[in-house]
């Protein structure tokens, strides 16, 4: 009889003996294993299908799903997109407009410069009356942006502005070499 130590040491482990044909004991027949091991093997493959047809079940589900929620929303990312180009494209003709808006525009249109970014417009407020020699006073620079609808100065346009405001300007004369 073969005995070895499992768990305890005091505790000795035998091979199971069987009941042979012709009444003698022994160890199990390797057929009798081979076919218990085909039907283990035969049950864990069995229960491989069905937790795989389960699971491609709820991935069909999960993606139909997904597709559904994709195509409701499809058409809403699509309006808000072409809401805000239209607001984009309203607001670049406003800034060349506006200018021909007198109630709106109080500065002589020849004195203004149009930039587009990162601010709309330099006016140099009176340059037209002493170039024309109509006036011998000051030229006042103002820098200005304009806004349509309840479009607000961006972090780039409000830095710009709090550099004016805090006098934060200066001329600098460029000399090229020739």
């Amino acid at each position: 009889m073969t005995t070895r130590p499992i768990g305890h040491s005091c505790m000795p482990y035998r091979l199971p003996e069987y009941i042979l044909d012709g009444g003698e004991t022994g160890n199990m027949p390797l057929e009798d294993t081979l076919v218990g091991l085909a039907l283990g093997l035969l049950i864990a493959f069995a229960v491989y299908l069905v937790l795989n047809m389960k699971l491609r079940y709820r991935i069909s589900k999960v993606e139909a799903e997904f597709r559904r929620t994709w195509a409701e929303q499809e058409a809403g990312i699509r309006k808000d997109a072409t809401e805000r180009s239209r607001y984009v494209i309203k607001g670049k003709i406003g800034e060349h407009i506006v200018p021909l808006l007198q109630e709106k525009f109080r500065h002589v249109l020849s004195d203004a410069r149009f930039i587009g970014s990162p601010i709309d417009y330099v006016i140099f407020d009176g340059y037209t009356a002493i170039k024309d020699g109509k006036s011998e006073g000051s030229i006042e620079v103002v820098i200005a942006d304009i806004k349509t609808g309840e479009a607000q100065l961006n972090r780039t346009e409000r830095k710009i502005k709090e550099a004016v405001q805090a006098g934060r300007v200066r001329w600098e004369t460029i000399e090229m070499d020739s």
